[in-house]
């Protein structure tokens, strides 16, 4: 069995793969696919046209498999022509939808577009590397999804007729769609959902829904759907069209699940679209500013570089728009983390929070608040004036330091003052760590050879020595001997007591030199 080589890259292991074509799964093997061409509808007197429309529209109806290019090809290209000749006559010719017509045109629709989606046979799709997989079908999707649109941009449309046929279910299919790979399928599907939210109010409410819950779905179970940039550029238009004061459910929407939807790892897909959303919500209502803001800070990434970037572009957006009373209630905790990131050793990072002070706006909010700002930013940016490795990063914080001093040079020369000072004393403290290690490594290295000192987490704990060990094996003995009965063989003479004394006392001069003094064990510091 071989093994899998780790360091193989990625486009290795997808060559092998088969290029797969996404086919239309609705197609029925049973159904008859021999299509017959009928007469062209101008070329129709005017009292049979509606007849004729019908039954091209169920001729439509029969779907054709084409992961087999070779097979029905001449059926193929008819539907293809009359589908083509559907979309001109609808859109020309006046008088077309009425009540005998919705049915049949809605049911050649559903049975073209609703299918059970292929799995992805890729689950590492990468959009910059991957080229999407693209429906094989499509030469007769497009044209009825162009037929689809005509009839629902009609002026002769009436919602209160069709409503009958586009209901809960119809939608939900719709919506269900955008998980499709094929990106020219989704571009035209989030036109004819956007069409249908206007034209059928009843069901305005069930589509934000739905979404919702396709929004909740991708972030706490499956993390895979194609279509959410889709979905976030229908609500972009949707939350626009909000009326004032927002409802709960709206704010509801905003909070639990455009925010968390910035966890997601998949974000560079369809940032640009949800940095749009929040910040429309933003200007409809500044006061919920704190809340998306800490949302954010909350799920800020800590160690996807790229993520990051974006995270600082979308909070620069929101400041653009933010008020100066909101400013102060989120300025404390955002611009600690934009110390961070402007220390950051990615450099785009670095960079990104940086142009923070190319924003005028930006800058005059910083300065009204140059009291509360300049302590928390200056330490990061003067240690990375000195230290950090990439020269234009250097170069930036020398003009936001100088920034700093036109705006309060009182401040700007105390905080100097007092990051040297602050620098000098850990200077001092690591020197006299240092110092300690090297004295009790010395101690170490040139104590007596029986003695094992040994340390906890803590620092120095006592000392091990052998003539300890004796003492406590004498101990040891003189327990044992308590429970034996005493003679006169076990009394020891005048002698032997002095002498024992006097070992006694050696001894403890002894572990009395050899030890640490126990006050040095307080300012010890753990052995890393």
């Amino acid at each position: 069995m071989s093994k899998c080589d780790p360091f193989r890259s990625k486009t290795e292991f997808k060559g092998k793969k088969q290029k797969r074509s996404q086919g239309s799964s609705h197609y029925r093997p049973k159904a008859p696919t021999e299509l017959t061409p009928l007469p062209p509808l101008r070329d129709a007197p005017a009292n049979e046209q509606q007849e004729l429309f019908i039954k091209k529209l169920q001729q439509c109806c029969v779907v054709f498999d084409f992961s087999d290019a070779l097979t029905d090809t001449q059926s193929k290209e008819i539907k293809r022509t009359c589908l083509s000749e559907l979309v001109e006559y609808v859109t020309v010719t006046r008088g077309v939808l009425n009540e005998n017509t919705y049915q049949d045109i809605i049911r050649m629709i559903a049975c073209n577009i609703f299918r059970t989606l292929p799995p992805s046979d890729n689950p590492d799709f990468d959009p910059e590397e991957d080229d999407p997989v693209l429906d094989s079908a499509w030469p007769h999707l497009l044209y009825v999804y162009e037929f689809f649109l005509h009839v629902l941009e009609s002026t002769e449309f009436q919602a209160s007729i069709a409503k009958r046929y586009i209901d809960h279910k119809f939608v939900l299919q719709l919506l269900e769609l955008f998980d499709s790979e094929d990106p020219r399928e989704r571009d035209l599907l989030k036109t004819v959902v956007h069409r249908i939210y206007g034209k059928f109010l009843g069901l305005r409410s069930f589509i934000r829904k739905q979404i919702n819950n396709i929004f909740l779905r991708f972030i706490y179970e499956t993390e895979q759907f194609n279509g959410v940039g889709e979905l976030l550029e229908i609500l972009g238009s949707i939350i626009n069209g909000f009326a004032l004061p927002l409802k709960s459910e709206h704010t509801r929407f905003l909070i639990k699940v455009l925010i968390p939807l910035h966890k997601a790892k998949s974000l560079g897909m369809f940032h640009a679209q949800l940095a749009y959303c929040v910040v429309q919500f933003l200007e409809k209502d500044y006061s919920l500013t704190e809340e998306v803001v800490k949302g954010l800070l909350k799920f800020w990434p800590k160690t996807y570089s790229q993520k990051e970037v974006m995270f600082l572009g979308e909070i620069e957006e929101i400041l653009d728009i933010i008020d100066p009373t909101q400013f102060k209630k989120i300025m404390v905790p955002l611009f600690r983390q934009i110390a961070k990131s402007v220390s950051s050793s990615h450099f785009q990072v670095a960079e990104r929070a940086l142009y923070y002070w190319n924003n005028e706006y930006l800058v005059s909010l910083i300065e009204e608040n140059n009291e509360v700002l300049l302590p928390i930013l200056f330490p990061s940016f003067y240690r990375i004036s000195r230290e950090h490795w990439n020269q234009t990063i250097v170069a930036l914080v020398f003009n936001v330091l100088k920034t700093f001093m036109e705006m309060n040079p009182v401040l700007f020369d105390e905080l100097t003052k007092n990051y040297k000072t602050e620098r000098q004393r850990e200077r001092r403290r690591e020197k006299e760590r240092d110092d300690l290690w090297r004295r009790l490594e010395q101690l170490n290295l040139s104590g007596d050879e029986n003695t094992n000192e040994f340390y906890s987490a803590d620092g120095l704990t006592g000392s091990f020595n052998s003539n300890d060990s004796k003492s406590n094996n004498n101990s040891s003995n003189q327990k044992t001997s308590e429970n034996k009965p005493i003679t006169t063989g076990d009394i020891p003479s005048g002698n032997t007591t002095n002498n024992n004394n006097s070992s006694s006392s050696n001894r403890n001069d002894n572990s009395s030199s050899n030890s640490i003094s126990p006050t040095s064990s307080a300012t010890l510091p753990t052995r890393v």
